[in-house]
């Protein structure tokens, strides 16, 4: 069965995600560490980790798998997901695969270590997150679902 994980800390898409879900009929796990109400909706649950870095990042790992779709904007996350056989996509609707996941890690990787080496390069977020970045996560987010729940027949 298809199953909708949401890397829920810092997720700026979890309603939209959740009216996806629900549309679709399928079940949407939040996983956290806590701090988020549970939803009234019989398909949404709140699965709550342990305290600890990466806590919610290793449980939705170990329990993903084929036909499911995960969304996160934690690239190692990521890849393990896409490693289990689940569909993956990013809070701006960007799909990541097995395709692209390497170059990706490797640029992070390299930022990672600029940042390390010169202490005063600021980096900077990116843009805000607006209007246009929510229409296309869930655009991109009913397209994979839809993808995922057809090839589980």
């Amino acid at each position: 069965m298809t199953t909708l994980y949401i890397d829920a800390d810092a997720c700026p898409v979890k309603a939209e995600a959740e009216r996806v879900a629900t549309r679709l009929k399928v079940p949407m796990v939040l996983v956290c560490n806590g701090g988020l109400r549970p939803s009234q909706n019989p398909l949404v649950s709140l699965k709550i980790v342990a305290e600890g870095p990466d806590e919610a990042d290793k449980w939705i790992a170990e329990t993903c798998g084929a036909g499911d779709v995960v969304v996160t904007s934690d690239l190692p996350l990521a890849d393990r997901c896409l490693k289990a056989g689940a569909a993956v996509l990013q809070h701006n609707g960007e799909t990541l695969t097995e395709a692209n996941i390497g170059p990706r890690l490797a640029t992070r990787d390299l930022m990672q270590d600029i940042r390390a080496a010169n202490p005063f390069h600021a980096g900077g977020g990116g843009a805000a997150f607006g209007k246009a970045d929510r229409s296309r996560f869930v655009q991109a987010l009913d397209r994979v679902l839809s993808q995922a729940l057809r090839a589980a027949g």
